[in-house]
């Protein structure tokens, strides 16, 4: 990895994470790229630009969730210091794999870097995700009483991991198929769900 990109990134672009929701912040962004480095050694791809697509994944949050991904795709491709290192045809190709990232979308990543930060950027496990969507629902919902949370909590879940939701895996080898079932059972287990919901909420609130 180019040393001067990573002193770059690492000084000027991941700590602006720390300015975003709790399941979005330094330690969300450092697992993705961690995650999309280790899917990386199973194909031909340059290093720099997976590693600075991952880094780049969610910085358009600044602005809002609904487009971030787009949003971070544009500050990537304004970003002139990127310049040094890499050409506009590869500038390019790490906007598309960012604006391709959203666990929402109904087509697949344009490109290999695209998939990469995508399947990375799922990081399923049960404990993390139910975390991170406590987290986001006491963030951007904070009149919701506990049980409202916990409805918001189980209809994204549903939403999005159950069997039919929303969520697309996209590298064969990925844990994730695997860690996706787990979830699964998880969700469709009320008791455990609750427990675990009340152990967190607690651990996040005080209360």
């Amino acid at each position: 990895m180019n040393a001067e990109l990573h002193t770059y990134i690492e000084h000027e672009i991941l700590p602006r994470y720390e300015a975003f929701d709790a399941a979005h912040r330094t330690d969300h962004v450092r697992t993705v790229i961690a995650q999309s480095l280790m899917l990386a050694a199973h194909y031909e791809v340059d290093i720099d630009m997976v590693y600075t697509v991952a880094a780049y994944h969610d910085l358009g949050l600044a602005d809002g969730r609904e487009r971030h991904h787009i949003r971070s795709g544009e500050l990537l491709a304004a970003d002139p210091t990127l310049r040094r290192w890499f050409a506009d045809e590869q500038i390019a190709a790490m906007r598309d794999a960012v604006e391709d990232h959203r666990a929402s979308s109904d087509r697949e990543p344009r490109t290999i870097y695209g998939r990469i930060v995508a399947e990375a950027d799922r990081c399923i496990d049960v404990d993390t995700v139910l975390r991170r969507t406590v987290q986001y629902g006491l963030e951007h919902h904070p009149a919701l009483d506990r049980e409202g949370q916990y409805a918001r909590c189980c209809d994204h879940l549903r939403k999005k991991y159950a069997d039919g939701g929303y969520l697309r895996l996209w590298i064969p080898h990925s844990d994730n198929a695997r860690r996706l079932e787990e979830l699964r059972a998880f969700i469709r287990n009320d008791d455990a769900l609750r427990r675990r919901f009340d152990e967190i909420y607690a651990q996040e609130t005080g209360r």
